[in-house]
């Protein structure tokens, strides 16, 4: 595990612009690797990884309130995505458990996004949880663009849809 630098995160998170939508306008600094774009949704692999291929799912438009900001046709097909991206997810890397979560605030991070990530089979009890999740306390994983991008490839093809919008980074 590396270390994180929680201020640097703060301060991108609270006073930058939102991370989601500069991605997906392919501002330099804001690449990720995409592994579904179906115009309306997008999935993506985390910079920041504090567990094998951790991704967010996000909706392509910039939506801050999480239930109230969809219609429900709009929450629910969101909530498939999700469902099947962690499906690929738990069909690529070995899962003990599957989080699902979204996190964020209007005081940063405010794009609607879940947060999908895979436990490892035989993690210790006390590093699961939130202790797997959080960058602070866990570190993230060591930087492998080759192992990252394999790992991309794969999920693309578990999901069968070319993406629109590849925002491969360094």
């Amino acid at each position: 595990m590396t270390a994180f630098d929680l201020d640097a995160y703060n301060e991108r998170a609270r006073n930058g612009p939102c991370f989601i939508c500069s991605m997906l306008a392919g501002e330099p600094g804001h690449e990720h690797r995409i592994v579904l774009d179906d115009g309306v949704h997008v999935a993506f692999l985390d910079r920041y990884p504090t567990l094998p291929g951790k991704l967010l799912v996000a909706p392509r438009a910039h939506v801050e309130d999480t239930v109230g900001g969809f219609t429900e046709d709009q929450y629910l097909a969101l909530q498939l995505v999700v469902h099947r991206v962690a499906t690929a997810l738990a069909a690529t890397v070995p899962t003990e458990r599957l989080y699902l979560l979204s996190l964020g605030s209007m005081q940063g991070n405010a794009h609607v996004h879940w947060h999908i990530a895979a436990l490892p089979p035989g993690t210790p009890y006390e590093q699961q949880q939130f202790h797997a999740l959080m960058a602070e306390g866990a570190g993230l994983l060591p930087d492998d663009p080759d192992r990252t991008e394999r790992l991309a490839a794969d999920l693309r093809t578990r999901l069968g849809h070319p993406c629109r919008h590849d925002q491969r980074g360094a």
